[in-house]
């Protein structure tokens, strides 16, 4: 059960595990994020009845304007969405023996202080109950002495905790154990999900979109033709704002998970860095071209629509349709505004043996961030393994296709449409 925020008695303790929260190695160097706990915990125990904004956090926390607009700007999710991450990691490594629990649920953003459960020690046998007194007349321990115990139990727990992150951190330094397997620090679906990538030696290689474009933003940009373009200047640093926020929701998810990423935009790829590596692709082939060479998906495929009202968009053509299941998933025509769009997540075999692709690309940009959301969210991941034969021991290659409900180009809600065995 929670503790009750509204106690003023116990609000110096939940102070206190905020203190020891943001000096802990999970929040070190995060600032942002420490500030926003803070900030969370004097507003939920000082004002437990007020509701929390987005708008209030996004000015009072972070110095945004008046004009802040939580429907256009995801910063406040995307913070909070992180800060849950380092909770996490926190309470299964370095926090494991701490009395308070600190969560934020979903859907909130006041937090909820938990007293850990501990087991209940047996009443110790009394003269009066007609049992047996204590073999050779030894007293019941006390509870000063149960007090004492718990305290060296605590102590042995932080020091097998930090034993066995000093001899990781060795054998992360040592070249000789570099084939050594890497696991994850955090039990769960996200580890289970992700285990083809953080159970290598090496750090995958995340590779976004970065498509070739003619023209200047002042007169307007369309992508590069090779055929009629091989004259004109070719500009190749853009990316959109999906990818952006997706390979930073990427870098958070794997950071809680104890490991590292390694970032290309996708005009400086190579196919030597695939080999014996891990690869991420953030974006669909028409502006991530370097899945064109290597090859990506193949029960749902991205395709121009070649004629129609639609002729031009990009659509998901599904190659093998089961009953429900359309033949082709197109996002909200171009000239509205943008409130679906459909993606593939795909988990494919890697160039070199032993190594895999992860494939997350929608037709647009915010379909692209819609899927890597998808799959750095324990509850999504899990509702995927589950649909997926075979994946409860290992995963396995598969293709899914996903969509992805927008709003004023926030990606809100992403769902499960289908599901393939690779």
């Amino acid at each position: 059960m929670a503790v009750t925020r509204t106690l003023a008695a116990d609000a110096d303790h939940f102070f206190q595990q905020i203190e020891r929260l943001t000096k802990s190695h999970s929040l070190r160097g995060s600032e942002s994020l420490c500030k926003l706990l803070q900030y969370l915990a004097k507003q939920s125990v000082e004002h437990p009845e007020a509701p929390l904004k987005e708008y209030q956090i996004a000015v009072e926390v972070y110095g945004r304007q008046a004009d802040f607009d939580p429907q256009s700007d995801s910063t406040i999710r995307v913070q909070a969405g992180r800060l849950r991450l380092k909770l996490a990691e926190y309470y299964a490594t370095e926090g494991a023996t701490d009395p308070i629990l600190v969560k934020i649920p979903k859907g909130s953003y006041h937090l909820v202080f938990e007293p850990r459960p501990m087991p209940l020690a047996p009443e110790p046998a009394s003269p009066r109950s007609g049992t047996a007194p204590p073999v050779g007349g030894m007293q019941p321990v006390s509870a000063g002495w149960r007090f004492a115990v718990g305290i060296v139990l605590a102590g042995l727990t932080v020091a097998v905790i930090v034993l066995a992150s000093l001899l990781w951190t060795g054998k992360r330094a040592n070249p000789a154990s570099a084939s050594a397997v890497v696991e994850p620090v955090i039990a769960g679906p996200l580890a289970q999900f992700w285990r083809p990538f953080t159970s290598a030696p090496e750090e995958p290689w995340v590779i976004f979109s970065n498509a070739a474009f003619v023209g200047r933003p002042e007169t307007g940009m369309r992508y590069f033709n090779p055929r009629a373009d091989s004259a004109t200047p070719v500009y190749d640093h853009y990316t959109g704002v999906g990818e952006v926020l997706a390979v930073h929701a990427l870098d958070e998810m794997f950071n809680s998970l104890g490991r590292k990423l390694r970032i290309k935009r996708g005009s400086l790829f190579s196919l030597d860095d695939a080999n014996n590596t891990n690869l991420i692709f953030v974006g669909s082939p028409s502006e991530n071209l370097s899945l064109l060479d290597i090859g990506g998906s193949q029960e749902f495929v991205f395709q121009r629509v070649a004629s129609g009202a639609r002729k031009g968009d990009l659509a998901l053509i599904n190659r093998h349709p089961k009953t429900g299941e359309a033949a082709s998933y197109l996002a909200s025509p171009s000239n509205t505004s943008l409130k679906e769009d459909y993606a593939v997540i795909a988990l494919v075999p890697g160039v070199s043996p032993e190594r895999y692709m992860m494939i997350l690309a929608g037709t647009t940009t915010f379909g692209t961030q819609g899927a890597v959301e998808f799959v750095c969210r324990p509850d999504s991941v899990q509702k995927l393994m589950h649909d997926m034969p075979g994946s409860t021991n290992a995963m396995k290659p598969f293709e899914a296709l996903v969509r992805v409900k927008i709003a004023r180009g926030v990606p809100l809600d992403t769902e499960l449409v289908a599901v393939r065995p690779r």
